[in-house]
C-alpha cells in the first residue's frame, strides 16, 4: 500500500470539510490550515505516527469551530441559504470525490454530497454532524472518532444514534438508476429551455419545491415556491429569459445529482441548478445565483448587464 502523504489525503480531507461546512472555499482554506499546522508540528519535532488520523482530527476540529460561528452568520443571511455547488462529473471545473470501487458505495457517497443531504445535516449540532459523517459516510471506527472529537466511545455512539434519529425523517431519496435520472433531467432542461410549461408539469412532482439562493447580491426568489403548476410557470419564465438573452443551459452533475450550469453567450457563469429526482419526477429544484458561491467555478457574468441587453 503506497505511503500516505498530505497530497494523497487531500481529497478525503476536503470531502470531510465540505460536508461539514457546505462551502468549497472554506473547505479548501480549512484543509490548507491543517497542512500548515502539520508542518509546524513536524518542524517543532512532534512525532506523528498516523498522518491520516492527525489531519482528519485537525480538519474536523477546525470545521466544528467554524460551524459554531457560521450558525450566527446564517441566521442573518439574506433569503434562502444553500450550499456552494460542487461539480462532480469529472468535466472542466469538476472536483473528484474520493473514489469507491463498489458502485453502491459510490452512489451512497454521491447522495451524501447532495444539497438536500447537506441541508438536512443543518439540523445537527456541529459535534453530532462530525460524528455522523465520520462514522456513517467515511466509516471511521468509534475509537478514532472519540479521539478526534474529544468524547468517549460510548458518547460517540450515543451522538451517532441521536444524529440518525434527527435525520431519519428528512433524509432525501434519489432515483436509484443513474440512466433514468439523467434521461429525466435531459427532458427537464430541454423543457425549461423551450418554456414548455405543460411538459414541465408532467415532469414535476405534485409537491415539487424550487429554492433560490441570491444572498441579497443577485435577483432571486426570496422564499420557496411549491406546487407543480406554480413551479412550471416560474421555470417557463426562466426559459423565456434564457431565449431572450441568448443564454445556454449546460447539463452537469452537481453535488452528485443531476444539474446544470446557466451561462451567457460568452461562456460566463450566471447560476447553477441542482435537481432532486425520485419516483420518476423532479422533487426539488435548487438555484444558486449568489456570485460569492460561484467564483470557484470560473468567470462569472455581470448580471447587471442582462437588463441592458434586453432593452437593446
Amino acid at each position: 500500500m503506497p505511503e500516505e502523504t498530505t497530497e494523497t489525503l487531500r481529497p478525503l480531507l476536503f470531502s470531510i470539510a465540505y460536508r461539514m461546512l457546505g462551502s468549497v472555499g472554506d473547505a479548501e482554506d480549512l484543509v490548507q490550515e491543517a497542512f500548515v499546522r502539520h508542518q509546524r508540528a513536524v518542524t517543532a519535532g512532534t512525532r506523528i505516527d498516523d498522518l491520516k488520523a492527525y489531519l482528519s482530527a485537525t480538519v474536523t476540529r477546525l470545521a466544528i469551530d467554524q460551524l459554531r460561528s457560521a450558525r450566527v452568520r446564517r441566521e442573518s443571511y439574506v433569503g434562502q441559504w444553500l450550499p456552494e455547488p460542487l461539480l462532480t462529473d469529472g468535466g472542466v471545473g469538476a472536483w473528484a470525490d474520493e473514489s469507491a470501487a463498489d458502485p453502491a458505495e459510490h452512489a451512497e457517497l454521491a447522495d451524501s454530497l447532495s444539497m438536500a443531504f447537506l441541508l438536512v445535516l443543518e439540523r445537527l449540532s456541529p459535534v453530532e454532524r462530525a460524528v455522523f459523517l465520520l462514522r456513517d459516510v467515511f466509516d471511521y471506527e468509534y475509537g478514532e472518532i472519540a479521539a478526534i472529537v474529544g468524547k468517549s466511545e460510548a458518547n460517540c455512539r450515543q451522538l451517532a444514534t441521536r444524529a440518525r434519529r434527527h435525520l431519519a425523517e428528512g433524509k432525501p431519496r434519489f432515483e436509484a438508476e443513474r440512466a433514468e435520472r439523467e434521461q429525466l433531467a435531459s427532458r427537464f432542461f430541454a423543457a425549461v429551455a423551450e418554456g414548455e410549461v405543460d411538459e414541465l408539469v408532467e415532469l414535476l412532482a405534485a409537491d415539487v419545491v424550487v429554492y433560490g439562493d441570491g444572498g441579497g447580491k443577485a435577483p432571486q426568489w426570496s422564499v420557496p415556491i411549491a406546487g407543480a403548476s406554480k413551479v412550471a410557470k416560474l421555470l417557463g419564465n426562466l426559459g423565456r429569459t434564457i431565449r431572450n438573452f441568448g443564454l445556454v443551459i449546460e447539463p452537469r452533475e452537481v453535488n452528485g445529482q443531476a444539474g446544470a450550469l446557466v451561462r451567457n453567450a460568452n461562456g460566463q457563469l450566471i447560476n447553477v441548478l441542482a435537481l432532486d429526482i425520485a419516483d420518476g419526477r423532479v422533487q426539488a429544484v435548487r438555484s444558486v445565483i449568489n456570485p460569492d458561491k460561484l467564483r470557484h467555478l470560473g468567470p462569472l457574468a455581470d448580471l447587471r448587464a442582462l437588463p441592458g441587453s434586453s432593452s437593446r
